[in-house]
Formats: C-alpha cells, structure tokens, sequence
C-alpha cells in the first residue's frame, strides 16, 4: 500500500505519497484537478526545467543566489532535462489557467532533488521561483517548447518528406497521366509535375513556420506577474536569454513587450495557424494518394501503395491506404487543435490568458502529429508506392479534354463536338478528330502529343 507523509504549504498540511519528489502544492493540484487523465507533455516540463535552470544561472551571476544552491538547482533541472523523473509531473492539463500547479510541481521536485544533492534546504519558491512568476514561467515555456519541438523535429521532418517527394517526381519525370479538376478528366501534366505542387506546398509551410521562430524566441521571461518585472533584477531578462541561448545554441531575447507576451498568446495563435495550414496541406497530399490508389479494379488505380496489413476483418485479400487515411485523422485533430487553441487565445482577460495549460497541451500534440505524420507519408507512402503506367496511358489516350489543343485550330465548338463523341463512343480523340477535321494526322499527332501539352508554348 502506498505509504505517505505530511507536507505543509501556506494553506496548511497535507498527505503526499512518500515517493514523490513534489510537495504539497503539486498534491492540492492532483487532488483538486481531476478532469481528465491528461497531463502536458513532456516536452512541456522540459521547457519548464530548462527556464529554471537558466534562472539559476541568471540569479548567480546577479548575487541573488548563493552559488552552490543555483548549482544544486541546475543540476537537478538537467536531470529533468534530460528525462529523467518523467512520473514525477502528475497535473492534470485542466488546471488552473496560468499553470500555477506545473509551474510549482517543477518547483517542488528541483527543490527536493537540489536539496539532496547539496545538502542545503532549498525553498520551491524563494530558491527555484526566484525572480519568476508562474505568469511569465509558463508563457516562456510554451514559446520555449514550440521553437524547440519546431527546429529540432519538424522542420527535419518537413524537409525529409519534400526530399522524399522531389525523388519520387524525378523518377517519373517523364511520365505523363491524365490531370483532373473537379475530379473530371482535365488537361495532361507529368507525375512530377503533379508532385512538384505537394513539395511546394510542404516548402511554404517550412517557409511560414521559420518566419514565426523569431517571434517564438522573444519571451516575456522577466515580466514577473503582470509585465513589470517585481521582484525581479532588471537584468534578469537579459542574462536569462544570454543562458538560454548559451545551452541550446539558438538566439533567444528578451520580449519588447513582456506585458503583451503575458496576457496574449498571439504568437501561439499565430504559430497553431501555420499549423493548420501545413494540416491542409498534408490532408490534401493524402487525399490525392488514396484517389490514385483507388481500385484495384473498380478505382483509378493510378499507383499501388506498399501493402502494410490486412484491410478488413471480413473481406479476404483487402488491403487499404491505412497511412494516408492515419496521417488525415492526425490533420483533423489538428484542425480541432487549432480552434482550441483560438479560443483559449482570445482569454487574456486583463494582464493575464488564463487558458495557458490547454494552449501548451494543444500546441505541442499539433507540432507532434504533424512530425510524425510527415516522416509516415514520406516513408510508408510515398516513397515505395509503384506507378500503374498501363492504367495512366489507358485514361490519357481516351480523354476526350486533349481536344482543348485543337482550340485555336477548330475552335471551341467544333472541339467540343469531337470530344463528346469521342466519350460516347470510347474512342480516342485523335481518331474521331481525324473523322471530323481536314487536319492531316501527322498535324494531329503533333497537337494531341499529350507529352507536348504538359508544357507551356
């Protein structure tokens, strides 16, 4: 049975099981908030711990704190850094709105580990908070995770499925199939140049998503409770961002105004919208792999997507896109995400958002389903899927829309009348062009080239 003992905080005592490193602040959170059985992200309390040990090292260098009890707090913030003491952030998401409780449950377990290490009492709050807030703490580490879950995995992702992409078009270069515009036939285009829109799509997302870093990287660390920086050194901001930048080797600054950074999350917004973009983007890709794959027989049966695992519990032999159908799931919930995310945004009632565990939870699965949604369309997708080129020049000799070429030369009605036989009658155009035209079919061959129409003349 779990064993317990007695802690005390400014409201009095409470019982918190022996094993935990967190205090009796961190055990009102646990008992008082019992929404759901979601907790932030690791990442999140990562964040959370690299902010403290900054501060540690920003309050040295300022003699507000004895040198080896920052020490102690640094190395137990790596310590959590680093992954270790992972069940020890037991808060629920649904907490109070600043993030008060995670904010104090880092708190009480640095404090707890610094003290066993050095021997020396150190205090959650006049050691471990030193100088900080809650109110700016959390804000800084939603900014803090994002960029670093931005730069460190998805931006690699990202580049890795548009390098995936680019192969795959280079290797059908040379292909050409039957575009489509309201999922109608339309005029001819290449493999590659069908391709080349997912890879352009996916580099303005990178694009969109690197403008953003420099806004992501300005944090209202310092700003204390409201934006005025009590009880805090002046140069605290400063020399927060100087250790910050130090440890993870990227330019962090302070905020030019730590007041907007603490009742707004507009960054966050903005940064959940590219987001929601790249989701659309990455729904749209694997929307068009399943069409392509449709089939086998029944479909348009344009590619075969790698056969991962059986398709149905009851039709033997069935083998389904499961990944670009995953990878759509994941762009939806990011889709919800983001609407979330905009609500909670709109609550900073006042010199306070009040919504900013939900945001950090929100933000942070976003970042997370699209890094991993990436790398699984780029290598369980796309990469090995094999084109059905027989199917493709099947399509691209009967459609009937080739006849657009011979516009200038017949005019629109007399195409049109071409191309309507043509379906009727399931011929190809050229044939029926030959039948209805005084053009040679050497001429004809020339303009109906479906290879030439996919370039620009």
């Amino acid at each position: 049975m779990t064993q317990f003992r007695t802690e005390k905080d400014s409201m009095g005592s409470v019982q918190v099981p022996d094993d935990a490193l967190y205090g009796a602040q961190t055990q009102r959170a646990v008992d008082n908030f019992k929404l759901s059985e979601l907790t932030l992200p690791f990442a999140f309390i990562r964040a959370v711990s690299l902010i403290k040990y900054c501060a540690a090292e920003a309050n040295a260098e300022l003699g507000l704190l004895p040198r080896n009890k920052a020490d102690a707090i640094m190395q137990a913030a790596l310590e959590v850094f680093e992954g270790r003491w992972q069940q020890q952030f037991p808060v629920d998401v649904f907490q109070t709105g600043s993030g008060t409780s995670t904010n104090m449950n880092v708190n009480e377990v640095l404090a707890t580990l610094a003290t066993r290490y050095s021997g020396i009492t150190i205090h959650p709050n006049d050691d471990v908070n030193l100088g900080q807030s809650s109110n700016d703490v959390i804000p800084t580490a939603i900014q803090l995770s994002a960029a670093r879950r931005i730069t460190r995995k998805l931006l690699p992702a990202l580049q890795h499925l548009r390098s995936v992409i680019d192969h795959k078009g280079e290797q059908y270069r040379h292909v050409v199939k039957t575009g489509r515009t309201h999922l109608m036939d339309a005029m001819p285009l290449t493999v590659q140049q069908e391709l080349s829109a997912w890879s352009f799509q996916i580099q303005q997302a990178e694009e969109r998503l690197t403008s953003l870093l420099p806004q992501l990287r300005a944090l209202p660390q310092g700003g204390t409770a409201v934006g005025t920086g009590v009880n805090c050194h002046p140069d605290f901001a400063q020399r927060f961002c100087a250790s910050l930048s130090a440890f993870t080797e990227q330019e962090y600054t302070p905020s030019a105004n730590p007041f907007a950074g603490i009742a707004g999350q507009d960054v966050a917004v903005a940064t959940s919208g590219s987001m929601t973009s790249l989701a659309t983007a990455m729904m749209k890709i694997s929307n068009d792999l399943r069409w392509m794959n449709s089939g086998p027989l029944a479909g348009l049966g344009e590619i075969q997507l790698q056969a991962l695992q059986p398709g149905s519990s009851i039709m033997p032999g069935k083998v389904n896109p499961v990944i670009p159908e995953a990878v759509c799931m994941a762009c939806a919930q990011v889709l919800g995400n983001h609407t979330t995310i905009s609500v909670a945004g709109q609550s900073g009632n006042y010199q306070l958002n009040v919504m900013l565990p939900l945001i950090a939870y929100n933000l942070l699965q976003s970042i997370e389903l699209i890094t991993h949604s990436a790398y699984a369309l780029a290598d369980q997708a796309i990469a090995d899927f094999q084109l059905q080129e027989d199917n493709l020049k099947h399509a691209l000799t009967r459609n009937p829309i080739l006849v657009t070429a011979l516009n200038a030369a017949i005019g629109y009605n007399n195409a049109a009348e071409i191309a309507k036989k043509a379906y009727a009658e399931n011929r190809p155009v050229i044939d029926v062009a030959a039948e209805l035209t005084e053009l040679s079919r050497d001429e004809l061959e020339r303009l109906l080239d479906p290879a030439n129409l996919t370039q620009p003349r």
